[in-house]
């Protein structure tokens, strides 16, 4: 199999390492002819170019790998791949979680593959074994911890009892975080990952309008505070159908100490799916990083070069978002002043070395976060976390 590769940043080059140590009769299999940087850099390799035609006008080519990242132009880039015929493999999340159908329809049209493990879970093989649950189970519940960025500061505030900005700049340091963390903290990254899990899952590309609150004003008071009360603090994403119902959330979650969530620690992830037959099924490993994602971008490309068979989506159902599907109970910590966001709701109150915690019973998920947009403008500093309830937990 001939490759090219779109953009030799840490992913792209990941998956050149991989190919060049060729270890296996697999990977020995794969030859990497095309390196696409960007106009104005050194070719600092023979295979280096920086026009996209000289790569999809060779009909020896025969996959395209897109580790870019962004949306374009990874969109257009891998539509046109698509249309010449060619495999293509990413890890690029955003682009796939925009138009994963698109992609997926491209393909078909044109006879070629479209793979994208690496997008979710980082070197699990969680799209992977999604697809293979599908074959015989309705897939009605997946959750989990899709962030190795915000795993790794919830863990180390925990175990160091240390403040979110110092742990923060550790985790930028060591290269889990980048100088802009937003999308890692503020959920925005795990929303991309759960909108390509429960489009596959749901047979319906899911829209990206649904609620997402980050760990931006977390304390290590509040760590404290739920270890106190035996929970530990995981920022999770969360999807539930019920027929053509589903709701999806991202939200920080407490999760009893015995949970495996609790015990999943600093970069990996943790991902659960539930079906009929098969209950729950939780997938363990590195999320995220140059060689795990390289490793999953690899896998595809060989099922590709050995026609291994994979389960096809087709984007049939008729599905809708319901605003009431999910239920939880919450704690939220804000000043008195805010309270009144929370009139309607049932709740007791709670003080903890000087700071006040509401613990709010059975709210529609939606609606919790319509109420904490509320509460922000007023404390911008305010805190909430949803609590796991096991197998049923809405």
């Amino acid at each position: 199999m001939n490759i090219a590769i779109l953009g030799y940043g840490t992913v792209g080059s990941g998956v050149a390492l991989i190919i060049e140590q060729a270890h296996t009769p697999f990977t020995k299999k794969l030859h990497v002819k095309h390196i696409l940087i960007r106009k104005g850099k050194n070719k600092i390799l023979s295979t280096m170019c920086d026009d996209i035609h000289t790569i999809l006008n060779d009909k020896d080519c025969d996959t395209v790998v897109e580790t870019m990242g962004g949306i374009e132009p990874a969109h257009t880039y891998i539509l046109q791949a698509l249309k010449s015929g060619k495999h293509v493999v990413t890890a690029n999340k955003a682009v796939v979680a925009k138009y994963l159908q698109e992609f997926i329809e491209c393909a078909k049209e044109n006879h070629v593959k479209f793979y994208f493990e690496a997008t979710t879970g980082g070197g699990i093989p969680w799209i992977e074994g999604l697809d293979k649950a599908m074959r015989i189970d309705e897939i009605d519940h997946i959750y989990g911890i899709f962030n190795g960025t915000s795993n790794y500061i919830l863990d180390h505030m925990e175990r160091y009892n240390a403040d979110f900005d110092k742990i923060l700049k550790e985790a930028q340091s060591l290269g889990y975080a980048e100088a802009d963390p937003s999308a890692d903290i503020d959920g925005f990254d795990i929303r991309n990952k759960l909108r390509i899990s429960a489009s596959l899952a749901y047979a319906f590309h899911v829209p990206e309008d649904f609620p997402v609150y980050g760990i931006r004003t977390i304390t290590k008071q509040d760590i404290t505070y739920f270890k106190h009360l035996g929970y530990h603090i995981r920022l999770v994403a969360k999807t539930k159908r019920q027929g053509n119902k589903y709701g999806c959330v991202v939200e920080p979650v407490l999760f009893p100490q015995n949970e495996i969530e609790s015990n999943t620690k600093n970069n990996y992830n943790v991902i659960t799916l539930h079906g009929k037959t098969i209950g729950d099924l939780k997938f363990y490993g590195q999320g995220a990083g140059k060689l795990p994602t390289a490793n999953a971008i690899v896998q595809d490309m060989i099922d590709i070069n050995e026609n291994t068979t994979r389960f096809e989506t087709s984007f049939t159902n008729q599905m809708h978002y319901d605003k009431s599907l999910c239920l939880c109970d919450y704690i939220v910590r804000t000043s008195t002043k805010a309270f009144g966001a929370f009139s309607d709701c049932s709740y007791t109150l709670d003080t903890y070395q000087g700071c006040e915690y509401l613990h709010i019973k059975k709210v529609a998920v939606y609606l919790m976060h319509q109420y904490m947009r509320e509460v922000m403008k007023t404390d911008p500093n305010a805190f909430m976390a949803s609590i796991f309830e096991g197998e049923n937990d809405d």
